[in-house]
């Protein structure tokens, strides 16, 4: 009888132990969920504000009216849909990033400098802005990463502790500064 209890305190003690270690990794992966999330949301708020200022940049007559005009262009399209993700959003990053570089030459912001405060502004503003997209796009795809890495368990995947809650995947664009910024 004691041998019959001894074994079912130890059934006991190894289910309390799977059952602590399955609730730590669902909290845990809840927790890095609400970190993407979070990142997520940050990623997105750069990105407006890196279009609205090269749109402010485009819009201030600093510039000559063709690039002024691609600039705008691309400034605007990243605009249009704010919080939208997946490939067409990577596109239109891409553009707006390449449009600055087209744009913010080293020649250009030489010019811009030489028009006055307001210009040194518009380009500070846009040094930070990109910096920061490029900050916030590493701290989301370390975030992907690690959901990624804990949703590959065996456990997680057995007893299907993320629900339905598709893969995450990493956001993949250009941030790299113009040119005409980087110095």
């Amino acid at each position: 009888m004691s041998e019959l209890l001894s074994w079912v305190f130890a059934v006991l003690f190894v289910l309390v132990i799977i059952a602590w270690y399955l609730t730590y990794t669902a909290a845990r992966l809840d927790r890095l969920h609400v970190r993407l999330t979070g990142t997520l949301a940050a990623l997105d708020a750069q990105l407006v504000r890196r279009a609205e200022a090269s749109l402010e940049l485009a819009n201030s007559g600093l510039l000559d009216g063709a690039t002024s005009l691609i600039l705008a262009t691309a400034s605007a399209e990243s605009l249009e849909n704010p919080g939208e993700h997946g490939e067409i959003r990577e596109v239109v990053e891409n553009d707006l990033t390449e449009a600055l570089h087209h744009s913010i030459t080293e020649p250009t912001c030489a010019k811009i400098r030489e028009a006055g405060p307001l210009g040194v502004d518009h380009l500070d503003r846009l040094r930070s802005t990109c910096t920061r997209v490029s900050l916030a796009r590493r701290f989301h795809n370390d975030a992907v990463t690690d959901v990624r890495r804990v949703r590959r368990k065996w456990a997680v995947r057995l007893f299907r502790l993320a629900g339905h809650t598709p893969m995450p995947l990493t956001v993949e664009f250009d941030d790299e500064l113009p040119p005409g910024l980087a110095a």
